[in-house]
């Protein structure tokens, strides 16, 4: 077996019959699918009619996956030509939007890569892991500085318009405010009696928003910290706060299922957002201020037309709770990441799916007879193989088909 130098999960599936798969037929399979297409595992194996001796070789099974983990934060550079995302494997990876290639992988974080944020000018990438932040320089992905001084995980990153300012929100409760580039600590700003899960900067970069597990948002004034106003009106955590592109109004998504939208800086209540079946884990408002996009741990993105709040649109693909969602600087695309570990991109105008982040993965070689003693590396799922780089398997049942008649097949969960 060929791995990694990093040991990661991949998982691969084979089809039953050992005959062509029409990718339409599947529902879902594993953590990748979504409008017809699959990023999975490209197989060879022996022919079914051949001899059981015949049968008993092995078969080289590329893997491919956006990460090992689960996808929880995404980011378009400024000038719309590559997305950044972070995994709850460590790792930050940075794509080319063009064709969907890795450029580079980023493992200097100890933790879960909670959230990331590109600078103004593109030159510098921030991320928050653990109780740290990272300053990254672009486009070589060298670490140019770490800043420490919360004392809990740091869940939400921000920096300001003319890019001297990067907020930071924490589980410590409080909301730090650093220079940029040299990155030394300005002010701390407490207020929330609750884990600080989001930050976010108005576009006019006078106003910083910051939402808790106390279920408000609180505005603060900038460059100084003055605490303004307190917004109420959730019933649970808040997950995501963002402004408009005018910075007249903020939207805030929580575990209370709903998007609150907010007249700013008044922090009047304009309207309540009611569609979603589970806790809202972002939000994000496009270029142009008439559309706002939430994800769920319902497994679906939603885009609804502002400023009235109309549903527009439900897109479903993914197969676990959807961590975060972005749109690109050019309002074109939405990018959306997952618990089931893949990257999906899509047409903003159609709600079309266009493209799954895949990384090249690694080479297992294995049995392909499913009644012969499985090497160590793999296990079987009923008829199906599954095979890990860190011989790790697991199974669960799906429906592959719209023919009930094809229910019942295992699947890599």
């Amino acid at each position: 077996m060929k791995k990694r130098e990093k040991p990661q999960i991949y998982n691969i599936q084979k089809n039953p019959d050992n005959d062509h798969v029409n990718r339409r037929e599947f529902v879902k399979i594993s953590s990748a699918i979504a409008a017809g297409s699959v990023a999975g595992a490209v197989s060879s194996c022996s022919d079914p009619n051949s001899s059981q001796e015949d049968k008993e070789t092995e078969c080289r099974r590329t893997i491919q996956t956006s990460h090992a983990n689960s996808v929880d934060s995404l980011g378009f550079s400024p000038d719309g030509t590559m997305l950044a995302s972070g995994s709850y494997q460590d790792t930050i990876k940075l794509w080319r939007l063009s064709d969907g290639e890795l450029i580079k992988e980023l493992e200097e974080h100890p933790d879960t890569v909670n959230t990331l944020c590109f600078s103004p000018g593109g030159t510098m990438l921030a991320s928050g892991s653990s109780y740290t932040i990272k300053l990254w320089q672009l486009p070589d992905g060298n670490l140019q500085k770490m800043l420490s001084g919360h004392s809990d995980y740091v869940k939400s990153v921000a920096i300001s318009p003319d890019g001297t300012l990067l907020a930071s929100g924490s589980w410590d409760q409080t909301v730090k405010l650093w220079r940029l580039p040299d990155g030394e600590l300005l002010n701390t700003l407490r207020g929330h009696t609750r884990n600080v899960n989001a930050v976010t900067i108005s576009p006019d970069g006078t106003l910083l928003a910051s939402g808790s597990y106390d279920d408000t948002v609180k505005l603060w004034r900038l460059p100084g910290g003055e605490l303004l106003k307190t917004l109420t009106g959730h019933s649970d955590w808040i997950f995501s706060v963002a402004f408009s592109p005018d910075s007249t109004m903020l939207a805030s998504g929580s575990r209370d299922q709903t998007i609150r939208l907010w007249q700013i800086p008044e922090g009047e209540p304009l309207k309540t957002l009611q569609d979603h079946s589970d806790r809202v884990n972002s939000i994000a408002i496009s270029p142009d201020s008439t559309r706002l996009v939430s994800g769920s741990s319902d497994e679906s993105i939603k885009l609804w037309r502002l400023p009235g709040g109309e549903l527009l649109k439900t897109l479903q693909g993914h197969t676990g709770s959807v961590r975060t969602v972005a749109i690109s600087p050019d309002g074109t695309r939405l990018a959306s990441g997952s618990y089931d570990k893949t990257i999906f991109l899509w047409d903003m105008s159609t709600g079309n799916f266009s493209k799954v982040f895949t990384d090249p993965g690694c080479e297992v070689e294995i049995d392909c007879d499913a009644y012969s003693d499985y090497p160590e590396s793999c296990c079987s799922c009923d008829t199906v193989t599954v095979c890990t780089c860190d011989r790790v398997c697991s199974c669960d049942t799906i429906c592959t088909s719209d023919s009930s008649s094809s229910c019942g097949y295992w699947y890599p969960n």
